[in-house]
């Protein structure tokens, strides 16, 4: 094969808010880490061995600011894009390099539903734990109209 391909494709949760960067221009960069991980059984010791891999993701513009709004720490996304190394100066004049995924495509993969279930099955539970001592009456009359059933 004569060319070369830069792709990355990603399913991970977000360890960190988004963070936003904005320039004179209306542009805007957002960052944010996304975890990876996989779990093995090592057969050595046959215990469960578990590695976590950590990857900062670049986003721009619009992507970025979807993502400022509707992702929040813990989400599952999808991030398609390529790798790219930066290199830069530190304050003691030491050269560092950085490894980040320039994001192209993504995807919420955490339902807001989801997000919102925890508070609602609070709720939820809380509000069922009263009316079960009501229904009482009317579950023993369910049997009654149970009788009157063709089968």
């Amino acid at each position: 094969m004569s060319g070369t391909l830069n792709k990355v494709m990603l399913i991970g949760n977000l360890g960190d808010e988004v963070k936003m960067h904005y320039f004179d221009d209306k542009n805007c960069v957002g960052r944010f880490p996304i975890a990876t991980s996989e779990t093995y059984i090592s057969k050595q010791t046959n215990e469960r061995v578990s590695n976590t891999e950590w990857h900062n993701i670049v986003v721009r513009n619009k992507a970025a600011e979807i993502c400022e709004k509707y992702l929040t720490k813990g989400d599952k996304v999808y991030i398609e894009g390529r790798i790219k190394t930066r290199k830069w100066t530190d304050d003691k004049g030491m050269e560092r390099y950085s490894t980040e995924i320039q994001c192209d495509e993504f995807t919420f993969l955490t339902p807001k539903t989801d997000q919102q279930q925890p508070k609602q099955s609070t709720t939820n539970t809380n509000a069922q734990s009263k009316p079960t001592a009501k229904p009482t009456t009317p579950a023993s009359a369910e049997p009654e109209g149970d009788d009157d059933l063709p089968f």
